[in-house]
């Protein structure tokens, strides 16, 4: 799976295709023949990883959204940053001292990309300070945490977005396209299935105190978002069933594998997986009396390839992170909406189902589930 762990591949600008229309997606030079002139999002990206990165690489094709200051605890990196992005000494902020944002003007927006643990608190200072926040995924590691994050924003008028960049993806666009004008029908059954081999035993997502969990934290995610916005309902239940079989490599706390099991109020059922430990599992699959819809690859970072009842489906490939920060700078900025919610609210939500899978594991019952 081509997930946000590895930075492996470059950005190339014949691949960065997007329009201003807020669904649509044209070629590139469509893309570049179209001027604007409207108003763009200052946006400090907070952790300066291999994420952070790709999102900064995407942002350079952007017309509504441009880096301009970072936030990290590592000084070499602020220094790469700066020379590289042409970010200026007045927007370079450390861990302790970025509070200070709320001084800066020239700041209208902080991406908060650190480990899961450090989210609830970075969110909630950013709001402090006025800014917007766009938050990684998973916004929290519980939902008590996010749904203190929702109050701090609202308390402080700012906007509160979390980085789901497949709600903004073509292909699974028109899956819910069909789906919601009845092409395909009573909505049967959805397969969700997220896995890869994690390798280095040290880095912080197999760490409780920073990842909140394993695999359902970081990959997982995938396939509890995907299941809600494939079958257009949010569950009404769920089942889970943990496997380890490297207690050393995946301690306590820390998932290796975990099969859920969701049951959605018009009778569809979801079977997902999520895991550590198994590699080629990106794919998301949706059947219906009508007709179906598969994605595979469905989460990675692209190109995503999908096919349904009717035929393959041959939307051009875009940046999911260049298109993502674009259409959020529309939200923060013109107060658009999204097809597919990319708010606090909807990121509670998926915390919410986090929650009772953990508890279903734990206790063996089904979980009842009131979103």
């Amino acid at each position: 799976m081509d997930s946000r762990r590895n930075f492996l591949q470059t950005i190339s600008a014949s691949i960065l295709a997007l329009s201003i229309p807020r669904y649509g997606f044209a070629s590139l030079e469509d893309f570049n023949s179209q001027p604007y002139e409207g108003p763009v999002l200052r946006v400090a990206i907070m952790g300066l990883g291999s994420y952070g990165t790709r999102v900064a690489e995407a942002m350079q094709a952007c017309k509504m959204a441009k880096l301009v200051g970072v936030i990290s605890g590592t000084p070499s990196k602020i220094k790469n940053w700066q020379s590289k992005y042409n970010i200026p000494e007045k927007n370079c902020y450390n861990y302790k001292n970025f509070d200070f944002i709320k001084d800066n003007p020239d700041i209208d927006a902080v991406y908060v990309i650190t480990p899961n643990a450090l989210h609830h608190d970075q969110v909630i200072r950013v709001a402090k300070a006025g800014k917007h926040v766009i938050c990684e995924k998973p916004m929290a590691l519980n939902a008590k945490e996010g749904q203190e994050m929702i109050e701090a924003c609202k308390k402080a008028n700012v906007k509160l977005l979390v980085g789901y960049r497949m709600h903004f993806e073509p292909k699974t666009l028109e899956i819910i396209r069909m789906r919601n004008e009845g092409e395909l029908g009573k909505i049967m059954f959805f397969q969700g299935l997220c896995g890869f081999k994690i390798g280095d035993p040290t880095q912080w997502r197999l760490n409780k105190q920073l990842a909140g969990g394993g695999s359902l934290m970081d990959i997982g995610i995938y396939a509890i978002n995907g299941a809600r916005y494939m079958i257009g309902e949010e569950p009404v239940w769920v089942t889970a069933q943990e496997t380890k079989t490297n207690p050393e490599k995946f301690k306590e706390g820390v998932d290796e594998t975990i099969q859920f099991q969701f049951g959605f109020p018009g009778g569809a059922v979801a079977s997902c997986l999520s895991s550590y430990n198994m590699s080629n599992l990106d794919r998301f699959f949706l059947t219906a009396e009508k007709g179906f819809a598969e994605l595979q690859p469905s989460t990675g970072y692209g190109p995503i390839r999908g096919r349904t009842n009717k035929g393959e489906l041959n939307h051009s490939h875009v940046t999911h992170q260049t298109v993502q920060m674009e259409k959020m700078a529309g939200i923060i900025l013109a107060n658009e909406s999204a097809r597919v919610p990319v708010n606090g609210e909807e990121a509670l939500k998926d915390l919410k189902i986090i929650d009772a899978i953990y508890l279903a594991v734990k206790t063996g019952k089904k979980i009842n589930l009131k979103l």
